[in-house]
């Protein structure tokens, strides 16, 4: 890794790392941000883009009773330029916040561009840095596509292998495709045209579909690859296998979904949420797969309405690399073994673009605060960024698995509370004791 006179170095131009850029840049810090696009794309990458989301174009719930977004709101208190970036590149999507990726990406580049304190250094960073003989030395938000060279490297200071799971990307196809008599607008639940686009299917056409989705050919993989999916992200394939009504009840559930031909709900339904801001492409929502492309484009148009459905980008299967965060982290995200590297991003074990982004905003304030001879920041337990930290390194490691953020991971509420109410009480908490956190810690 070349030297660019930086006082910090961070690795991997991902959500996270552009996130721990700015954030470290806004203290103060010159930053050398480490991006190896286009001189190498790992196999789910195809954007020079800094910023680029590759599985889902969605950001989940914005409603800050969620628990992610809570997460965000929190984000946004704390400047966060992801979330900026999210707020001027949103496209319809109900209750949740959805971007236009290209937008989103370029609203992240230019924004890192002309950043003064950031210099963006295309070039791939093959193993960790040297010790420093300063503070810090290095924030490694390189992803869960993590190269081999590099993973090779974590894992020879770690002194364990690396874990790894296997993440897969829902299919994308082109608006005018679609058979409109059929597929109708509709968000569930909502009155008015909706944000969604549904494909309905009766009982028979449930019935064919699962029978070929469960026969279909599927990726295999490679002879040294375990199969150990994320629950919250398992291909279409492997939820059939658990029964034919598995669909039914997740990913293709009916509820809330009145077909206008008909006047009620249909037996299945296959959701299309809004994948730009023109409304020209959709992302088969919950459809992540590894079946053969061939396979896809025959059984994807069984579907009712994507009969002659175009699509401009296909399901596949990667690799997601993480470390066992609560025997190698400590809670400010500096390696035990190594304080002057700290890890951001999914690489450091959590799931999903928005908790992401949060480590990397985090891992970005302290790797700043530590240059400069300050110490770290943890913010409470009781705020969303606090309980993923306390889920990344406070866990049993023997039981560490990555997770996205949910009420789950936060302290107990002190006074019963109805279900409903719940998440308002965790968000009040949330909120009050990170804005008590940002006065004592002098955070932004």
């Amino acid at each position: 890794m070349d030297s660019h006179n930086r006082q910090l170095a961070v690795i991997g131009g991902g959500l996270a790392g552009s996130e721990a850029a700015w954030q470290a840049a806004g203290l103060g810090c010159q930053v050398d941000l480490y991006e190896m696009k286009p001189l190498a794309f790992s196999p789910a990458h195809h954007s020079p883009l800094l910023g680029e989301l590759v599985c889902s174009n969605s950001l989940r719930s914005d409603a800050v009773t969620s628990a992610v977004g809570l997460l965000k709101q929190e984000m946004r208190f704390m400047g966060s330029l992801l979330m900026e970036a999210a707020e001027q590149t949103r496209v319809p999507a109900g209750k949740a916040l959805a971007v236009d990726r290209e937008k989103f990406a370029r609203f992240i580049t230019h924004k890192i561009d002309s950043n003064d304190r950031i210099t963006v250094v295309r070039q791939e960073v093959r193993e960790l840095p040297a010790p420093s003989s300063g503070n810090v030395s290095a924030i490694i938000a390189t992803g869960p596509l993590t190269s081999d060279a590099l993973a090779a490297s974590i894992g020879q200071l770690t002194g364990q292998e690396h874990l790894a799971f296997y993440d897969a990307i829902a299919p994308i196809v082109e608006a005018e495709s679609l058979n409109t008599n059929i597929v109708f607008q509709a968000s569930r639940y909502d009155e008015g045209p909706g944000d969604y686009l549904n494909c309905p299917m009766d009982k028979s056409q449930y019935e064919n579909f699962i029978h070929e989705l469960a026969g279909a050919q599927k990726v295999p993989l490679k002879s040294f690859e375990e199969q150990k999916y994320f629950e919250g992200c398992l291909p279409v394939e492997v939820m059939l296998e658990r029964g034919p009504d598995t669909l039914r009840f997740g990913p293709m559930k009916p509820v809330g979904l009145i077909d206008p031909r008909t006047g009620r709900e249909a037996y299945a339904v296959v959701q299309l949420r809004m994948e730009n801001r023109e409304g020209t492409l959709y992302n088969m929502v919950g459809f992540q797969t590894k079946l053969t492309y061939p396979e896809q484009k025959r059984i994807f148009r069984m579907i009712p309405g994507m009969e002659q459905a175009e699509f401009t980008r296909l399901g596949s299967i990667h690799r997601n690399t993480f470390i066992c965060g609560p025997e190698l982290l400590l809670p400010s995200l500096q390696m035990k073994k190594r304080p002057d590297i700290l890890l951001a991003g999914q690489l450091s074990g959590v799931e999903g673009y928005v908790e992401s982004i949060a480590i990397g905003l985090l891992a970005g304030l302290n790797g700043a605060r530590i240059t400069a001879g300050k110490k770290p920041v943890v913010p409470p337990p009781e705020t969303a960024l606090g309980a993923l930290i306390k889920h990344l390194t406070a866990t049993d490691p023997r039981k560490f698995q990555p997770s996205n953020i949910n009420f789950g991971l936060f302290p107990k509420l002190q006074q019963k509370t109805p279900k409903r109410f719940r998440g308002e009480k965790y968000a009040e908490r949330a909120l009050a004791a990170l804005e008590q956190w940002r006065k004592t810690s002098n955070c932004p």
